[in-house]
């Protein structure tokens, strides 16, 4: 199943300049995987000030990219959407290509497992084939509280 937009801000709270999802192109909430993409132009705010004159996608927000690939597939298969997956860990995040514009990093999760309000996926973001970044997220999902809108 793919996603468009406007059902991924259904699931997450991210708005521009922080919205990292642009389309989901697999959902198997079965399955716990997702993949996703994230098309990286010159005009990222962040390009600004991250290495001028040799722009460079900063780990964090490819780290965040996948962060939020993960927030749609759990509060999907949850259903939960308009709830928050608060980040506690990432864990054995490696960074092995630099991502510049022009570049698709399509972002593949994988669920791990759900224990309780605790879930762990599997990250790896790509780029043409080549892993630009992967690692081991663990989120925290908010109670009824804490619903966005």
């Amino acid at each position: 199943m793919s996603v468009q937009i406007r059902e991924i801000l259904d699931y997450l709270p991210h708005r521009y300049p922080f919205l990292m999802v642009d389309r989901v192109l697999e959902l198997d909430a079965e399955a716990g995987r997702i993949v996703a993409l994230k098309n990286v132009t010159i005009n990222e705010e962040f390009f600004v000030g991250h290495l001028p004159g040799n722009p460079v996608m900063p780990g964090v927000l490819i780290v965040e990219a996948l962060a939020q690939a993960a927030g749609v597939l759990v509060l999907y298969k949850m259903r939960l959407p308009g709830r928050l997956a608060y980040f506690a860990a990432a864990d054995g995040v490696r960074f092995r290509r630099p991502v510049v514009p022009g570049d698709q990093l399509r972002l593949e999760v994988q669920l791990e497992w759900i224990r309780g309000r605790l879930v762990r996926v599997q990250g790896r973001a790509t780029v043409d084939g080549q892993v630009a970044a992967e690692g081991t997220l663990t989120f925290s999902l908010s109670d009824h509280g804490d619903k966005v809108r």
